[in-house]
């Protein structure tokens, strides 16, 4: 398989790809009637498809058979304040989603520096990264919340507050393999003392990510790449169909 298209409702009847998709297969990749290709919903299913109608417009296909991939043996959950210049937050959510990520929410915190994320782009490249990257699962894109509201509405599994304080532990020592797992990154100026001290209220413990000062993009990767790290022997391989 060295391509992989998206197409949410293959479990539900839908047999042909979306306009962007068909036009990548038909004029990009030159496939034509009678050729196997691949799809997931995204959701965890990948089918084997066989092309009855090649068209630029609406690539009509015939499921073979289904593939259900179970999720990985962890949850990680990335909480961002959202940077300012979009293309780093773009960045960050397209090597996340490639690495392994279940979840995306962007705070808006007392230094933030933007309120407003488009979401529908973000889910897109989401999207774009999942079928990269050849993986069944594409994970949720939260609009953006208050510092307040988020941390009120997680109750459960690991979290922590990444914070670059000498006597903190690394990530790498505090997050345990094969549970959920919540990371909060503060923007470029840091969560204020108040707003750490509410996280901490609310059962979150601070971390550092390393001795250097990051960029939110580059703590937000860091947080992912370790998690993943920590879950490797969890890490399932892809099986095709």
């Amino acid at each position: 398989m060295q391509t992989l298209f998206y197409q949410p409702g293959i479990l539900t009847g839908v047999t042909h790809l979306n306009p962007e998709d068909s036009r990548h297969c038909v004029k990009v990749l030159r496939k034509k009637s009678g050729d196997t290709i691949y799809i997931t919903d995204g959701a965890g299913s990948i089918a084997e498809a066989v092309i009855n109608d090649a068209s630029s417009d609406r690539c009509i296909f015939r499921i073979q058979q289904t593939i259900q991939h179970a999720p990985r043996g962890y949850f990680f959950w990335l909480a961002v304040a959202p940077t300012k210049n979009t293309d780093r937050m773009e960045w960050l959510v397209e090597k996340c989603v490639e690495i392994g990520i279940d979840r995306i929410s962007f705070i808006q915190t007392v230094h933030s520096e933007r309120t407003n994320v488009n979401i529908e782009r973000i889910q897109k490249i989401a999207v774009s990264a999942m079928k990269q990257a050849l993986l069944p699962f594409c994970p949720v894109i939260d609009p953006v919340l208050s510092f307040d509201q988020f941390i009120g509405s997680i109750t459960s599994g690991q979290r922590f507050i990444a914070k670059g304080n000498a006597g903190n532990m690394h990530l790498m020592d505090s997050a345990k393999a094969g549970q959920a797992c919540t990371v909060l990154i503060g923007p470029e100026g840091d969560f204020t003392d108040d707003e750490l001290s509410m996280a901490i209220h609310s059962g979150f413990i601070p971390v550092s990510l390393g001795n250097s000062r990051l960029r939110t993009e580059t703590a937000g990767l860091s947080a992912c790449l370790t998690i993943s790290l920590i879950n490797r022997h969890l890490n399932q391989n892809l099986t095709q169909p």
